[in-house]
């Protein structure tokens, strides 16, 4: 039986590689579409839970996830010699920076490395984890023809970028529209034709290239707006306007324009990352990238502006920021997201505490933080643990916190998220980004 055939009847054995926020949402969700699917992560504790059924990932249904894996249709190994097994490799790995902002692809080269030593005819080999263009055909291709196999007759490779939106209730895996793109003809038809099996829109391109910096530029496209908006809310300040005011009201225009929000800085899985992959690369075709650079450049400075505009509200109260109490409402990158990856907030706690602020934090999702090897717990949000606090510093807006509880109580709330924008009682103590 050929390839095709296993991918159309769904008999092919899928295997996912890497259990984290990419790969086990599509681990399950080939699972439930009808394959047996082997889930593989170097990490013994996702293996763990994973084959008890236990959910670690916010974005996966607790339900479909244990009946999946008592189905039979999901198992979970570290052992990578089980992907010779397997007819469809989806690789999932991830792809940080090193200390000088350069691409780290070493966790993809080492499952290809691994790949290469137990693939065999008719696999289908795909890559959704985001890295600079090129990768798959320059780095992956090699290794894995290596062994003998030719790409478009006995080994198909593509790369279709995860589009994973952390808490987004509306776009999932399955409905938010898929890019592929084969090195071959061949391997464009294989990889789309699997994905179009769980996968309501499959967007096809001409090469594994466009797909690569087709995912890049989506996340340049943002960190460049987020990058101009806070540019424009520090000279709002300087201006004395409330800038998502001139923001919503710029909104109202009924074409060419669409509002991004300023913030304490940007964190998760993509913008404070991607867009290096592209400028590194970038560098090799004699160009550099000033745009991308700059919108990370301003990015990263806002963690330090938020500390520095705190202690100036501070000082306008006669208060120094050295022993002031300051409580942080917030500590994940996202609203109502359990993702503590790059979160800005850590950046700023960092600083306050080197300054010598006395800190305490809420966050409905993190119960525990380590700061500069401080262990900090989180506490409940109280009127008595407002009112003994200097200031309320807003981070992360979570929809559980009690906004109007927050404004009532605190002596001064600094909000660099607009969370308090639906409060209706007298806000003069608030203060915006």
């Amino acid at each position: 039986m050929s390839l095709l055939d296993k991918i159309q009847n769904r008999s092919a054995i899928i295997g996912v590689v890497g259990l984290g926020y990419v790969g086990l949402p599509l681990a399950v969700l080939q699972a439930r579409t009808g394959y047996t699917v082997l889930g593989i992560d170097e990490a013994p504790e996702k293996v763990e839970m994973v084959s008890r059924g236990h959910n670690y990932i916010p974005d996966v249904d607790d339900n479909d996830l244990r009946q999946v894996v008592k189905a039979g249709r999901l198992s979970a190994t570290s052992d990578f010699k089980l992907l010779g097994r397997c007819d469809v490799v989806l690789i999932c790995v991830p792809t940080p920076l090193t200390r000088n902002k350069e691409p780290d692809i070493s966790a993809i080269v080492k499952v290809t490395r691994v790949l290469a030593k137990h693939a065999h005819p008719d696999m289908l080999v795909v890559l959704e984890s985001t890295t600079y263009p090129g990768t798959t055909e320059e780095v992956m291709l090699p290794i894995l023809t290596e062994t003998g196999l030719k790409v478009g007759e006995t080994l198909y490779m593509a790369f279709s970028p995860e589009r994973v939106d952390p808490g987004n209730r509306a776009f999932k895996t399955h409905n938010t529209f898929k890019l592929v793109g084969g090195i071959t003809p061949a391997c464009l038809n294989l990889a789309r034709t699997f994905y179009e099996q769980s996968i309501v829109k499959i967007f096809p391109v001409s090469s594994p290239r466009v797909a690569e910096m087709t995912k890049v530029f989506e996340n340049v496209f943002r960190s460049v707006n987020i990058a101009l908006v806070n540019e424009l809310a520090i000279l709002c300040d300087r201006m004395n306007i409330n800038p998502y005011e001139v923001i919503d009201a710029a909104a109202t225009k009924n074409f060419g324009f669409m509002p991004f929000y300023p913030g304490p800085g940007v964190g998760g899985h993509c913008i404070p990352l991607d867009p290096y992959y592209l400028a590194w690369k970038s560098k090799e075709y004699d160009i550099h990238a000033r745009f991308i650079e700059l919108a990370g450049e301003v990015n990263e400075n806002m963690p330090y502006y938020v500390v520095n505009k705190l202690q100036r509200l501070l000082n306008r109260r006669g208060r120094c920021l050295n022993g002031a109490e300051i409580f942080v409402l917030g500590v994940t990158y996202k609203a109502d997201v359990g993702d503590p990856r790059e979160t800005p907030a850590i950046k700023v706690m960092e600083q306050l505490q080197r300054e010598g602020a006395r800190l305490s934090y809420a966050d409905p999702f993190t119960p525990s933080i380590l700061l500069d090897e401080q262990a900090y717990r989180a506490v409940e949000v109280t009127e008595g643990a407002l009112a003994k606090t200097h200031c309320a510093l807003i981070l992360t807006a979570h929809s559980a916190f009690d906004y109007e509880l927050i404004v009532r109580n605190a002596p001064l709330v600094f909000d660099t998220r607009n969370g308090t924008r639906h409060v209706k009682i007298n806000k003069d103590n608030v203060v915006l980004l």
